[in-house]
């Protein structure tokens, strides 16, 4: 069982047990070998009605077991088809969960695998990134649950890959997401596929009116199951809103990183430019870093992530790709170095902390500019933000004067006590500039008879051109003038 799906401890009051339900011993097996024996609220509220065959919209806070809400009872309903022939024929598509992200994907399929590892149910994830021939061999070898991303789905479904006419279950998680990044034609798509005898699931931390009309029109007289007021915010999170100024930014994380101690933390920005520059800056600054965001590979991001869970990363700078379905145990804070563009990415990404019960810290950054995108965070929990200032230390370095400074310094204080000398509206008179006699000296004529004549009365005195024979009296003879030929 992943770490979002942790149940509360076996001594919490009116913790429901999993031994209450009606579920088969290889369920409840691997439930107690997960180390958890009670239900979360989702949880204890969910199983029975889906055990029962009805269609459920659950809205739960992120963090508190949506997934074992909806895998457990799916499973047990599931059990009756397993069997241990080898033929693809008698392991259809009977169950489908199709997640926004490869990250819940693949979440959401380490669960299913951790709960039937004792049945002869198969399971599958496929997801874009990767290549398709692996996972092409695995749906022909036959699956009877497929965790899917609806992109790549219909890549199968147009391959004839994958078969759905006998799908009996059908899972849509964090369905507002899917919606948000304009999923909704593919679901559309997806679901015609389906047959119309099924029984629909529809889990979400947020519930949108396009969620509701959604909901109206895939899902059979739906029960309503809340735990908490919806696009409500984790209650166990500590939210701090600092007003801090664009620059000041990487200072404020680096310094309550230090007074509060933080071992780890996962930072998120709105562009993928940014996320790589902002994680570039931390690595300058000595952290251990990773960024995450669309454009890095399936292969680099698995592993940006398995190095964050394991330890060996100490900054996650990320964008909202990774705000639903990343499950990291003990997260101990989040900062939202951008306030994200929509108010619903705001709960599910500080709802990567404070999971399944512990406490958390969420810091969102707000400069001058995002006032309004605050606005509507405040519009979505209903309540009033209260925006902090915040105190950096003065630890910045200090700029060295310069050889120049000194000069011009120096040059200062020779000269300060003429300075104060002159009156205040007299300025300091400069050195006169050495004289020169030569220069100095006034023109005088030269005397008659002693000096050539000047050269324009040379010229004009110069007896006239010879005319040249053969040539027009018109055409005027070139002068033969000198010239200073450069070496």
């Amino acid at each position: 069982m992943s770490d979002s799906d942790r149940l509360e401890p076996a001594v919490a009051e009116a913790a429901p047990l999993f031994n209450t339900l009606p579920l088969d011993p290889k369920l409840l097996r691997a439930v107690v070998e997960s180390g958890y024996t009670a239900m979360t609220p989702i949880q204890a509220k969910a199983i029975p009605i889906v055990l029962a065959g009805r269609d459920v919209m659950g809205a739960a806070q992120t963090g508190t077991g949506k997934t074992a809400a909806f895998t457990l009872p799916l499973l047990q309903k599931m059990l009756r088809h397993e069997n241990a022939s080898m033929s693809p024929a008698r392991h259809p598509v009977r169950a489908l969960v199709l997640a926004p992200t490869r990250e819940l994907a693949d979440q959401v399929a380490d669960n299913v695998k951790k709960y039937a590892k004792h049945s002869q149910l198969r399971s599958l994830v496929v997801f874009g990134g990767i290549d398709m021939k692996p996972q092409t061999l695995a749906l022909k070898a036959g699956v009877e649950v497929l965790i899917a991303t609806p992109g790549r789905l219909l890549d199968h479904i147009e391959a004839k890959n994958a078969v759905l006419n006998q799908v009996e279950y059908v899972v849509l998680d964090e369905a507002d997401r899917m919606l948000d990044i304009g999923f909704l034609p593919d679901l559309q798509r997806i679901l015609s596929y389906l047959p119309k005898q099924r029984q629909t699931l529809l889990f979400s931390a947020t519930f949108s009116p396009e969620i509701k009309r959604l909901a109206n029109s895939y899902l059979q007289e739906p029960v309503l199951v809340e735990v908490a007021r919806p696009n409500a915010a984790a209650t166990n999170v500590e939210q701090r809103f600092y007003s801090v100024a664009d620059e000041d930014k990487r200072a404020v994380i680096k310094q309550l990183l230090r007074t509060r101690e933080l071992s780890q933390a996962l930072i998120f920005v709105n562009s993928k430019i940014g996320a790589a520059r902002l994680a570039r800056s931390f690595e300058h600054d000595g952290y251990r870093t990773q960024a995450l965001h669309g454009d890095k590979s399936q292969d680099e991001r698995l592993k940006a992530l398995a190095a964050f869970k394991a330890g060996e990363v100490d900054l996650m700078v990320a964008t909202d790709v990774a705000a639903r379905g990343l499950d990291i145990a003990d997260l101990p804070a989040v900062f939202n170095f951008d306030v994200p563009f929509h108010a619903e990415d705001y709960v599910h990404r500080i709802g990567r902390t404070g999971r399944a019960g512990a406490s958390g810290l969420a810091v969102t950054l707000v400069a001058r500019d995002d006032l309004r995108l605050v606005g509507e965070i405040e519009k979505l929990l209903k309540r009033k933000i209260e925006i902090e200032p915040f105190e950096l230390e003065d630890n910045r370095p200090r700029r060295f004067p310069r050889r120049d400074d000194a000069r011009r310094d120096d040059d200062f204080a020779r000269r300060e006590p003429d300075l104060r000398a002159a009156a205040p509206h007299e300025r300091p008179r400069r050195a006169a500039a050495p004289s020169d006699p030569i220069f100095d000296k006034p023109y005088e004529p030269a005397a008659a008879g002693t000096a050539e004549a000047p050269v324009w009365e040379a010229a004009a005195k110069a007896p006239a051109a010879v005319p040249v024979p053969g040539l027009s009296p018109n055409i005027r003879v070139k002068k033969k003038v000198g010239s200073l030929l450069g070496g």
